[in-house]
This record gives structure tokens, C-alpha cells and sequence, in this order.
């Protein structure tokens, strides 16, 4: 079109042809540049929802840890440091973002983003790096390199997909330029001379990585994937008899046994005591597969507690494992037992469970009386008292000598106690980021009561210094909460009262007022 002796009308032509081909390029530009914007948009939902996911898994294994600290305590701290190290790594990366943003009218228009201008100013100066690049660069190295220290040696699959997610080269910092086979610098090739948007998505990449890696890593902890979690000096104890009580000079048949364990494991040796009385191998017990049989007589009426250690071969080691058990021998009756499972009161609200039997007289024929008493099954009862301070239950029976016994006893009535609130499972004062309580979950909790009552929460007040009070339903910070808590600042103590807990199975009974949660920010 340029050669030759053109007309002006032609000319026009021609040039029309460039201002066309101009805008097709332009609008490719836009678009190309729109996908990337769309693409961050989409990593950074998923990058929320991940956190919520992790936060979960980081909880179940506090439980765990709570419940089980011997076995899970160890994998708790692990946890811990993986979620230490990668909440820094993370909040670095968003506060980069953020000054790639400062200048932008919306943060949302991505079409606009197509200047390198920012991390070429910011990380490079020539060929080389400026401080604010290098720091971007240890810092990913640093988080790799500990991340990876952290991990056990059987989580292999897991480090191999943390060397590769982040890779920063060779051992010189190299990659190959795919369109000329040229080495060229991690941090130039990745970063250097790109849009704006481009650059943006790369580092939310970065961000569902280490969401990625939390991940992998807490849930592997949480199920226990550590040789650690069933090495056998973590292992407890526990009694198993052919019955719960047994009459004055009857031998007793009891087995300590291994709880949760391979029952083909066999002690080689044990040290123990029976009230203080050293016993002997072979008179009064026997080593066996699975554990120790005893050989002992019940002895007289009481409690009588085995205690002392037993050792079992680990890695050409002597391992030793804690022995601290009680039974109990009662006299030949002439009244019934009756006793609650849980406690010596019964709780209204609560479907309390209670064994009601008589030594020597079959379940099916022992006859329990109260108001509020159902049978289960066997010796099992269930009662949900109803009004009033006390309730009377009368068992009844026959022994097979004729002997008739027919006992009344008196339980006292309990309300359920005040529940107390809690974020994350923690009740209390509490202290965690910012971040993390706005997608926590607030719930309430009864703290050194007997029964696992399932509560939920339908709503509850939040306060933030110098803000209004906000009413939240449900139990998620709404968006007015969260709105409030981005004004918050560092040390603040944010609260949540009022919190509306109810029983999940039986919304009818009316709790007492729940206790608030007061969470101080750490960022």
C-alpha cells in the first residue's frame, strides 16, 4: 500500500487500514488485559474461601491437640509454625499489591493496567536488582526454604509440590526464555516489563499457593500422616474385665490392655503395683500378646488402683508406657445401685443418661421408678427431669436367694450453667489478626460440663471502638460488621455480646445469658 504513486483518495485508504488495524489491536490489548483482571478477581475468591477451609482444619486440629496432647500436641505446633509462616508470607504479598493499586481510581478496571512502570521502578535498576527486589525474592526463598524445614520426611509429595510452586531458577537464579533458549534472571523473566494487571495476578498466584500449601500440610497433620502420631510411647492404657464390679473375694479377671493400639504388640517387661504392693510376673500377672493379664484377687470392698510402667521394644529401644488404672470391688448387695453416668445431679434440658442395676439380678428384672425415667436398653436409662429441685428414682428387685430390695434415691435438679462465646473455639480475651476474625465463626461453649451439648448461635452483637454497635444474625461476621472492623486498629479490643445461643435438638429450652468475647487485633 506504501509503494508507489498514490491518489489522496487512496492514501485516505491506506490510512484508514492503519487506524483499523490500530484499534483491532487496541481492543485485543484490552481484552487480554481484562482476562488477567478477571483471572486475580477469581484467585482471590478462591483465595478466601481457601482461608476460610484452612482455618477449619487449623481448629480440628487445636481440638485434637486439646483433647489428645501427647498425640496431637506435636502436630499442633507444626501447624502452628506453617500458619505462622505463611500468614506473614501472605500479608507481604497483599501489602505489594495494595502499592500497585495506590494509584488507581478502580482497583477494578483492569483495562487501564497496562503500564510495567511500578515493579520496574520498584525492583529493578539496569540489570540488577534493587533492595525492595531482593527482598521480594528472599522473602519467596525464605518462605520456601522454611516451609520445608518444617515439614516431616514423610510428607515428601507435599515438599516436592512446595519446590515447585516456589521455584525461583536454577542455583545461579536462572530460567530458559522459552522463545529465544536464552538464560535470563527468575525475577526478570517473571516480572520485568509487564502490564500492571499481569504482574497483579502472578502475585495473588503466589497467594493461592501458600493457601494451597496450608493446606496440603494441615490437612496431612490432622489425619494423623506422622509416624510420630502412633509411635508407642504415645499410647495409653485401660482396663477390660468380664464385669464392671465384683463381690468381696471373688478372683478378679481384668486384662490391662492396650487402648487404640495393635493388639498383637506384647510388653517385655512391666514394673507394677497394686496399692502400693509390688506384684510379681508370673503370680500375679502375665506378659501376653496385646498386653498384661491379671492374676490378683479383687481384694476387699473398694477402690484398688494398678500403677507403675510397661515397656515395649521400639527401634532397638525400651519404650515406656505409663500404667495408672482403678477398679472397684463392692460387698454382696442387699440394696440397688443406682448412679448417674455423668454426674451426681441431673441437668434440666438435658437427656441425662443413668445406669440403674442390681449386682445379681438381671437387668430385665430390675424395675427403676421416677418422673422423667425411660429404659434404654439392659441398665441404661434416660432422664429429662421436669420441674422442681429434686426427683426421686425407686429401683426394685429380686436376688436369686428370694430376697427382695427395693431402694429409693434422691437426685438434685440443675439448670444447664452459662454457656460462654467463642471465636475460633477460643472464649475469653483473644488475640488474632484482623483478617482472620472476620471470617471466623462465632459460637458458645460450655466449658467443664459434663455433656457434649451441640449449640449454635442465631446472632449476636459487634462492637468496634468509636463505632456503632452492629447487630449481626447468624453467626459470621454481615458486611456492616466488617465494614466496622476495617476502621479498627491495631490493639483494638473489639466485642461480642448478646450473643442468642440455643440447644440444636431442643430450641425450647432457654440458656443463660451467654459470656462476651472480647478479641484484641494484632494487626
Amino acid at each position: 500500500m506504501a509503494s508507489g504513486k498514490q491518489t489522496p483518495r487512496q492514501k485516505m485508504i491506506n490510512l484508514m487500514y492503519l487506524i483499523f488495524i490500530a484499534m483491532l489491536a487496541l481492543n485485543m490489548s484490552k481484552e487480554v488485559l481484562a482476562a488477567f483482571g478477571l483471572m486475580n478477581a477469581k484467585l482471590e475468591t478462591s483465595n478466601e474461601k481457601a482461608e476460610a477451609n484452612n482455618l477449619a482444619y487449623f481448629e480440628g486440629l487445636e481440638t485434637k491437640a486439646s483433647e489428645d496432647a501427647i498425640k496431637y500436641g506435636p502436630l499442633f505446633e507444626k501447624a502452628q509454625t506453617v500458619q505462622k509462616l505463611s500468614l506473614e508470607y501472605y500479608e507481604y504479598l497483599e501489602e505489594l499489591k495494595k502499592g500497585m493499586l495506590a494509584d488507581q481510581e478502580d482497583p477494578n478496571n483492569y483495562v487501564v493496567m497496562d503500564k510495567s512502570d511500578y515493579l520496574d521502578n520498584l525492583f529493578f535498576q539496569g540489570d540488577k536488582l534493587k533492595p525492595e527486589g531482593e527482598k521480594f525474592l528472599s522473602t519467596l526463598q525464605n518462605y520456601r526454604e522454611q516451609i520445608l524445614a518444617a515439614l516431616p520426611e514423610n510428607m515428601s509429595e507435599i515438599k516436592g509440590a512446595v519446590q515447585t510452586r516456589f521455584e525461583t531458577g536454577d542455583d545461579n537464579g536462572k530460567v530458559t526464555r522459552l522463545r529465544d533458549n536464552i538464560k535470563v534472571d527468575w525475577m526478570n523473566y517473571h516480572f520485568e516489563g509487564y502490564p500492571l494487571v499481569a504482574s497483579l495476578t502472578k502475585i495473588t498466584q503466589l497467594q493461592a499457593d501458600i493457601m494451597s500449601t496450608e493446606q496440603e500440610v494441615l490437612k496431612g497433620l490432622l489425619e494423623g500422616n506422622l509416624t510420630e502420631a502412633v509411635s508407642l510411647k504415645n499410647f495409653a492404657t485401660s482396663l477390660h474385665a468380664s464385669k464392671s464390679a465384683f463381690y468381696t473375694g471373688e478372683k478378679y479377671d481384668g486384662k490391662i490392655i492396650i487402648s487404640k493400639t495393635d493388639r498383637s504388640s506384647k510388653p517385655v517387661k512391666a514394673e507394677l503395683k497394686l496399692d502400693g504392693r509390688n506384684l510379681t510376673e508370673g503370680k500375679d500377672y502375665l506378659l501376653e500378646e496385646g498386653g498384661i493379664k491379671m492374676l490378683i484377687s479383687a481384694g476387699t470392698a473398694g477402690d484398688h488402683t494398678i500403677a507403675g510402667t510397661m515397656y515395649f521394644m521400639q527401634d532397638g529401644e525400651e519404650v515406656p508406657v505409663e500404667v495408672n488404672n482403678t477398679f472397684a470391688t463392692i460387698t454382696k448387695p442387699n440394696a440397688a445401685v443406682i448412679s448417674a453416668d455423668k454426674m451426681n445431679v441431673v441437668y434440666r434440658g438435658v437427656a441425662n443418661p443413668m445406669t440403674i442395676s442390681i449386682p445379681g439380678i438381671p437387668d430385665n428384672k430390675v424395675n427403676a421408678r421416677a418422673a422423667g425415667l425411660s429404659r434404654r436398653s439392659g441398665s441404661n436409662y434416660i432422664m429429662n427431669p421436669g420441674t422442681g429441685r429434686t426427683v426421686t428414682i425407686t429401683a426394685s428387685g429380686t436376688l436369686p436367694d428370694g430376697q427382695a430390695i427395693s431402694t429409693k434415691s434422691e437426685f438434685r435438679i440443675k439448670d444447664i450453667p452459662r454457656p460462654g462465646g467463642t471465636v475460633r473455639g477460643e472464649a475469653g480475651s483473644v488475640k488474632m489478626p484482623r483478617r482472620n476474625l472476620e471470617i471466623s465463626t462465632v459460637g458458645a461453649m460450655l466449658e467443664d460440663f459434663d455433656f457434649d451439648l451441640n449449640l449454635a448461635v442465631g446472632g449476636f452483637k459487634f462492637k468496634v471502638p468509636g463505632q456503632p454497635t452492629i447487630v449481626v444474625k447468624g453467626n459470621k461476621l454481615n458486611s456492616q460488621a466488617k465494614s466496622a472492623l476495617k476502621r479498627a486498629k491495631r490493639g483494638d479490643a473489639v466485642q461480642i455480646f448478646d450473643i442468642n445461643a440455643y440447644i440444636t435438638n431442643n430450641r425450647s429450652y432457654k440458656l443463660k445469658k451467654v459470656s462476651p468475647v472480647v478479641v484484641e487485633l494484632t494487626n
